[in-house]
């Protein structure tokens, strides 16, 4: 009776697997919706007529922008009020952008007067976009005093504070990854993380494994494609680099807080416009 009873809870174990593994595999995939783009991915065309650009950005599907410091600011010249009021026009949303982090860092002012822009213009983030490859372990540790300092400052000020990493972090030195110091030694109330998908792949870690660990750290991502060239990455139209995007954003979606996708291209085949056109096509088409 025991051998027929464990045979009998034994076939129902294997049935409810095959069942699960079914509903699994029949679950609705998931689009990205909405995705954004990096200003920066425009810089070529973008200083000479901000709004135009802008316009056609939005044209081609993108309801979010992440700014960068240009020429005339991450603003380009307009005021806080008149870029939101512009934006919203377009049914846009600046959620976040990059700034000067060494001069903010080291001159209160600046930090005050970017905290203040990013507010009148509605928004969300300030983030650090490079710092560069550190030499020593003590060179790291200033950087995560300093991002901790800033932090502090940017929260105070109804703003979060965060890090776009590129694959100099992800790079070991002394056998340890400098991205798993920054998250370690960085207050998750003042610091946040923004991934980039390209970078932390060219540096050859595991990014589903890197977020089943750290994924509550990151809240805005950067999807970016690439193929190896002469020992190099070049950059490509997203979908025809070796970023395995279905993969890398499920796993995103699956172990992260991450809620921003923004679409960031620093090199072209062509224009930067026909390219960041057919990247919007590939987002609106993409299931995962």
């Amino acid at each position: 009776m025991q051998r027929r009873h464990f045979l009998k809870q034994s076939a129902l174990l294997t049935a409810g697997a095959l069942a699960l593994r079914e509903s699994l595999a029949a679950a609705p995939l998931k689009t990205i919706n909405p995705f954004g783009v990096q200003l920066y991915s425009a810089r070529d065309v973008l200083p000479k007529d901000p709004k135009g650009i802008m316009t056609q950005l939005a044209q081609y599907g993108y309801k979010q922008f992440e700014s960068y410091s240009g020429p005339k600011g991450f603003l380009w010249g307009l005021e806080p009020k008149e870029m939101k009021s512009f934006l919203d026009g377009l049914g846009v949303k600046m959620i976040s952008t990059h700034f000067d982090f060494r001069a903010a860092a080291s001159k209160p002012d600046v930090l005050k007067k970017n905290i203040e822009m990013a507010q009148g213009a509605g928004l969300s983030y300030l983030l650090c976009p490079y710092i560069g490859a550190q030499k020593t372990w003590d060179d790291w540790k200033k950087i995560a005093d300093e991002f901790n300092k800033v932090g502090e400052e940017v929260k105070k000020g109804g703003l979060k504070f965060g890090y776009h990493n590129h694959d100099y972090s992800f790079k070991p030195l002394d056998g340890k990854l400098p991205q798993d110091y920054l998250l370690a030694s960085t207050d998750p109330k003042n610091v946040m993380f923004e991934l980039d998908l390209c970078w932390i792949d060219v540096a050859g870690v595991n990014t589903t494994e890197h977020l089943k660990k750290y994924g509550k750290r990151y809240e805005l991502c950067h999807i970016k494609d690439y193929t190896v060239k002469n020992g190099k990455p070049v950059q490509n139209d997203i979908g025809e680099g070796s970023v395995d995007f279905k993969k890398t954003l499920r796993s995103v979606l699956d172990t992260s807080k991450i809620k921003y996708f923004l679409v960031e291209q620093e090199e072209y085949p062509g224009s930067p416009m026909d390219s960041l056109k057919k990247d919007a096509q590939y987002m609106k088409t993409l299931n995962v």
